[in-house]
């Protein structure tokens, strides 16, 4: 935990901006992008099964997001209602 509790702080701390930036450039409210990466690590971790894990996002999701928005037609498509 002495190694872990900082190796997973700098891993967020490099995270959080690409998470930031591929909302904003996708048109999408900055906290679904950290939303959306703290989700994803968590998913990811859980279902990798491995003892050493890093994930994050990646420049190429953008692509993505921005093209099914503009294919939905507006952000609010992907919202699910708690």
């Amino acid at each position: 935990m002495k190694y872990d509790l900082p190796a997973g702080l700098s891993v967020f701390l490099v995270a959080l901006p690409l998470c930031l930036g591929i909302a904003l450039a996708s048109g999408a409210p900055l906290y679904s992008g950290i939303l959306s990466g703290v989700i994803g690590g968590i998913v990811v971790s859980l279902i990798s099964g491995s003892q050493l894990a890093v994930s994050g996002p990646a420049a190429g999701l953008l692509t993505v997001v921005a093209a099914s928005i503009v294919s939905l037609g507006d952000f609010r498509v992907f919202y699910w209602p708690l």
